[in-house]
């Protein structure tokens, strides 16, 4: 039969009895209110909730760079035992790098938005990228300068020729543009952005306790470094907290001191790191949470990271959070007491460094602060 001539001639199925029906409904919907119920554990007013999102990020970052540093690795693109040439850190970095975007990929589509709605969209971004480059430069220089003259830090030239000079120059420019990417991606885009939303002051406080309960027991150079930032952040974010009319935009600072201070943490792993190192670090990651609060986007933070990083390793010679890289335009040596000198660590590890990252935020707070100064402890629309 045709299927709506069977339609018209078999009977049609028996309908369940009302008390059939209601005792099903009865079970039914206890079930669908416990499931509703329980919905609030994963979802929030803003979506997955900041704890999920961060959690499922982590687990898809590291599975991605463990296949691809596993596929680098086989290829030859990478090894083992990684040296700091140019070369070497630039393909070493570009592991976490796809990791980065392919974990950042999945969760824009899980949370339905965009990558860039991960603290990368905003306005004249590339202009912020640009003004970031000459303010890291700028900074770094200032700090080597003011080493130099105190003779704290003595200046040399190399022997590389021109031709070699500026194969390194731009060998150590993208690698170093990669690693500005990837840490200000992890922490100044994705977390910044993903704790903003779902962050209170109980929350960001435990989070602290745990990063100083962790470095207790496990260990790390600089570790004081942490427990410093820990404690600065403490009584603004506190106040900010208490201060009802500030509290809508509180999440953005309580996000910033946890993220700075795991900046901080995340260098400990450094073997030349010292406790002022850390501590500038943590600093000049809450500057770079700073940048994005005032253009709109992380491109001032990447920019100026790269940048801050590439005239310390290449142009300036100088060692890096402990690492000295292969090959560079001048050559440094620090002199004196390591307090002032900064001694392995480099000019990060004096104390003059907690300085220029002041003037880096004054700076910052010059340049864009006028036109966005209502904006810093209020909501963003």
């Amino acid at each position: 039969m045709e299927p709506e001539l069977r339609s018209a001639v078999e009977p049609a199925p028996l309908a369940a009895p009302a008390a059939e029906t209601a005792h099903m409904s009865q079970h039914a919907q206890p079930a669908a209110d416990e499931a509703r119920d329980l919905g609030w554990i994963f979802i929030g007013p803003h979506g997955l909730r900041a704890g999920w999102s961060i959690a499922l990020f982590a687990s898809f970052y590291y599975l991605f760079r463990m296949v691809i540093g596993t596929l680098f690795l086989a290829a030859g693109l990478v090894h083992e035992k990684a040296t700091d040439s140019a070369p070497a850190v630039l393909m070493g970095e570009l592991v976490p790098f796809f990791a980065l975007i392919g974990a950042a990929s999945i969760m824009a589509l899980i949370e339905e938005r965009r990558i860039l709605s991960y603290n990368l969209a905003g306005t004249r971004r590339m202009l912020h990228f640009a003004f970031g480059l000459i303010a890291g430069f700028a900074a770094l220089s200032s700090l080597v300068g003011a080493l130099a003259w105190a003779g704290w830090l003595r200046l040399g030239v190399t022997a590389l020729s021109v031709a070699p000079a500026l194969r390194l120059a731009v060998l150590w420019a993208a690698a170093f543009l990669i690693v500005g990417s990837v840490e200000e991606g992890l922490f100044r885009c994705f977390a910044l952005s993903i704790l903003t939303r779902g962050l209170n002051f109980w929350w960001a406080l435990a989070a602290q306790a745990a990063f100083c309960l962790y470095l207790a027991t496990v260990g790390g150079h600089g570790a004081w470094g942490v427990y410093i930032a820990a404690v600065i952040g403490f009584f603004p974010c506190l106040m900010l907290h208490q201060r009802t009319a500030a509290r809508s935009a509180s999440g953005f600072w309580q996000a910033a001191w946890v993220t700075s201070t795991f900046f901080g943490l995340y260098h400990t792993s450094n073997s030349g790191e010292n406790w002022i190192g850390i501590l500038a670090a943590a600093s000049i990651g809450f500057v770079f949470c700073v940048s994005v609060r005032l253009t709109g986007s992380a491109w001032w933070a990447i920019g100026c990271h790269a940048a801050w990083d590439w005239a310390e390793t290449f142009f300036y010679g100088t060692a890096d959070s402990g690492l000295k890289g292969q090959g560079h335009f001048l050559s440094a040596n620090p002199g004196g007491n390591p307090l002032w000198s900064g001694g392995a660590d480099g000019p990060e590890g004096s104390l003059l460094v907690l300085v220029a990252v002041l003037l880096l935020l004054l700076l910052l707070l010059a340049f864009y602060g006028q036109k966005h100064k209502s904006e810093l402890f209020t909501q963003p629309q």
